[in-house]
């Protein structure tokens, strides 16, 4: 789930420099807003810092984006805030389109406290799209972002109001706060009263990633040949991190296959990380696979 290198980055900072101006919301589904150029930095990079965007590039003349647009309206109407779908017409909004140097529509990619995560290029069946959607979900809790959009209709102010999940509100202060003891011990709490709440399941896991690595140098670690363990699963860590779920993934399946002494804590940790991509992540199914072939 990585396409940010489709994204000019730059281009989207010239995009920001931008004056704003309020989308307009389509009335019969408040969580469904119309973005233009000038109101991008508003309604997309702004308001991802507090709830997920779905960004939905498309045209009218693209039979497949007809298929997929009424799928995501459809779901951003069942989650009822839990993110925000930020449709963009690339024929109307050509500075976008540029950004993000489309090539093929529909593109789909959400923004998470402001960072693009690129998501597919296709016109999936709902089960897919409402996998990926989760997997956002996932991720944004992650990064501290757990508010709820009530959205706007015709007699409400045009931006959606924005309000935290209180359950949450611990653990987001503490991310940004980067004390993972804290985080833990939040995410714990929400765990003791609900121990099946997904969410804290893999925000806790993502809090103990974030602890492993955090003053890691990358670039460093990235470099290194060893091939102990300990070595392959910090290079995995950053890989995964990076978005390089399939490197990761079949870096840490080697080592599964090649060093049976490590196996459990090895297999322990791939199992993690395919709790944190989610299970309808492609490259989680194809490693699933791999990793069954390394066990028997």
């Amino acid at each position: 789930m990585n396409l940010q290198g489709a994204i000019d980055l730059a281009a989207l900072a010239k995009v920001r420099e931008a004056a704003t101006a309020p989308a307009a919301t389509n009335p019969r589904n408040p969580f469904v807003l119309d973005v233009t150029t000038e109101s991008f930095e508003a309604e997309v990079l702004q308001q991802s810092m507090t709830v997920p965007v779905i960004v939905d590039l498309w045209a009218e003349w693209c039979a497949p984006c007809k298929a997929l647009s009424p799928i995501l309206e459809n779901l951003a109407q069942e989650y009822a805030g839990k993110f925000v779908l930020a449709k963009i017409d690339i024929d109307k909004e050509q500075q976008l389109a540029a950004a993000f140097q489309v090539q093929s529509i529909p593109m789909v990619l959400a923004f998470v406290a402001g960072q693009p995560l690129g998501l597919f290029q296709e016109a999936l069946p709902e089960q897919q799209v409402r996998g990926v959607i989760d997997q956002v979900l996932a991720a944004a809790v992650s990064a501290g972002v757990t508010g709820v959009a009530t959205g706007a209709t015709a007699d409400q102010a045009d931006e959606p109001e924005v309000i935290s999940d209180p359950r949450f509100d611990a653990a987001e202060a503490a991310l940004e706060a980067g004390d993972w003891d804290a985080a833990r011990a939040a995410y714990n709490e929400v765990l003791k009263a609900t121990p099946s709440d997904p969410i804290a399941k893999i925000g806790l896991l993502n809090v103990e990633l974030l602890a492993r690595t955090e003053g890691l140098d990358f670039d460093d670690v990235l470099s290194r040949t060893e091939a102990d363990a300990p070595t392959q699963m910090q290079i995995a860590d950053v890989e995964f991190i990076c978005n390089e779920f399939e490197a990761a993934f079949a870096r840490l399946t080697a080592v599964i296959r090649e060093q049976p002494d490590a196996r459990p804590v090895v297999r322990e940790r791939l199992l993690q990380l395919f709790d944190i991509a989610g299970p309808h992540d492609p490259q989680v199914v194809k490693a699933r696979v791999a990793l069954s072939n390394a066990l028997f």
